[in-house]
């Protein structure tokens, strides 16, 4: 299946619909109010479609902290020289000329029977319906020496900006055939940035610039996502420079020292230069704090992404328990399109169409060689289920992987757009 951006633009549309009646509005107000918090892939594109689609019949409420937003999908291509920064950063401009309101604050606290939402700067911002798409925070504990205070000298890079660039910066330093160390988290994690995509950009970046250095790859996982393919690639254009220890080896017994910088593995120290952390993955925080997860991930229904704990409150992305999706910047982009419709429905009673999930994920290997693995996906009642997929094969012709890429790109352009509301 190729994408272009017309078809990825248009992957929501339905047959059928049904009609579901307006709900009670809080406090008694005329027009409803939806909150969302986080402005990445899900949040972002929730609020747009909320938002134009109610042509001012809903107040929509866009809480980010952040004033621009560098996307986690191609921020390894800036680590392997692909991109700039300025690439991967986008605005709130645009959500803001769609009828968002856009307040750059953190969200600290959700009170579902009064159903607000605290700001870090003391305000109250009551909603109707709340959608939560905060992405990932990480696992207190995960690994053995590693906690957030340590992230300047053993960077995650998984939540994209300042830590991309902390990490491409160590990676420009690294010292004449030193060593790159990544510790790579368990499933279930956020991909993109995929690990194994950066590994291969870290190592189309050192070929380059530092061709004696090594990357040593600790994996508690005894496989991963086209494992083939990467493989592949790095035998074919990184012979001899990437060494992955799994299980079996002792790739699940790992610890760290940032001080020291050192790696051990299975007890064996060694030293390393640069050391890309990625710990076990769970729900951002503020999922946590609206008490909607089970301890890690937030359960929500499949036909419109509901949380089981309260039909108010939502969850798209990374942080939703849901099926068979991977936590993925499109899997959240099609996940808010079905949610924003559903919200929109029960909220105004406007038409309400069947759920239905797409996601392809792309990665680039070396210069012009891309893969990808991608589904379709329907609501059940247990949950997203995977209809069908795809997947690049091993062995496959220059031309195709050429256009591989070629479209992956189409498609950042695409969603980029679709998220933020730039001209088309």
């Amino acid at each position: 299946m190729t994408m272009n951006r017309r078809m990825f633009l248009g992957t929501t549309a339905a047959a059928s619909a049904v009609l579901s009646a307006p709900s009670v509005l809080a406090d008694g107000h005329a027009k409803p109010r939806v909150v969302v918090i986080g402005g990445g892939a899900g949040g972002a594109t929730a609020a747009r479609y909320i938002a134009k689609d109610s042509e001012g019949a809903i107040d929509v409420t866009l809480i980010e902290p952040s004033k621009a937003y560098y996307t986690c999908f191609f921020s390894n291509l800036y680590l392997g020289g692909f991109k700039d920064i300025e690439d991967i950063g986008h605005s709130y401009g645009g959500l803001a000329a769609t009828g968002v309101n856009v307040i750059h604050d953190w969200a600290v606290g959700v009170d579902r029977d009064t159903k607000t939402v605290t700001l870090a700067g003391g305000d109250t911002v009551a909603y109707d319906k709340l959608i939560l798409s905060p992405g990932i925070d990480f696992v207190e504990g995960a690994v053995e020496g590693w906690d957030i205070s340590a992230q300047n000298a053993m960077p995650h890079a998984f939540k994209a900006g300042s830590q991309t660039e902390l990490l491409k910066a160590q990676l420009m330093a690294m010292p004449e055939g030193g060593t790159f160390a990544m510790v790579a988290p368990p499933n279930p994690y956020r991909c993109p940035p995929g690990p194994y995509e950066r590994v291969s950009m870290v190592a189309h970046y050192l070929k380059a610039n530092n061709p004696t250095a090594k990357i040593l790859i600790a994996d508690p996982k005894p496989s991963f996502s086209k494992q083939g393919l990467f493989e592949e690639g790095w035998n074919t254009y990184y012979a001899g420079m990437i060494d992955r220890i799994g299980p079996d080896f002792g790739g699940a017994n790992v610890s760290v020292d940032p001080a020291a910088m050192t790696l051990s593995i299975d007890g064996e120290v060694t030293n390393v230069d640069v050391c890309n952390v990625i710990p076990a993955m769970k729900a951002g925080r503020i999922a946590e704090l609206a008490g909607v997860t089970d301890g890690n991930w937030a359960p929500v229904n499949a036909a419109d992404m509901s949380t089981k704990a309260d039909p108010d409150v939502y969850v798209l992305g990374d942080s939703a328990q849901q099926g068979d999706m991977p936590k993925s910047g499109f899997s959240a982009n099609s996940q808010a399109k079905v949610c924003a419709n559903a919200v929109r429905g029960a909220l105004t009673g406007s038409r309400v169409f069947p759920a239905k999930f797409a996601n392809t994920c792309w990665s680039l290997i070396a210069t012009d060689d891309g893969v990808k693995v991608g589904a379709t996906y329907e609501a059940t009642d247990e949950k997203i289920a995977k209809v069908d997929g795809f997947v690049s094969t091993t062995g496959e012709s220059a031309e195709i992987r050429k256009a591989t890429y070629e479209e992956s790109e189409g498609w950042y352009t695409g969603i980029t757009s679709d998220m933020f509301g730039n001209a088309v």
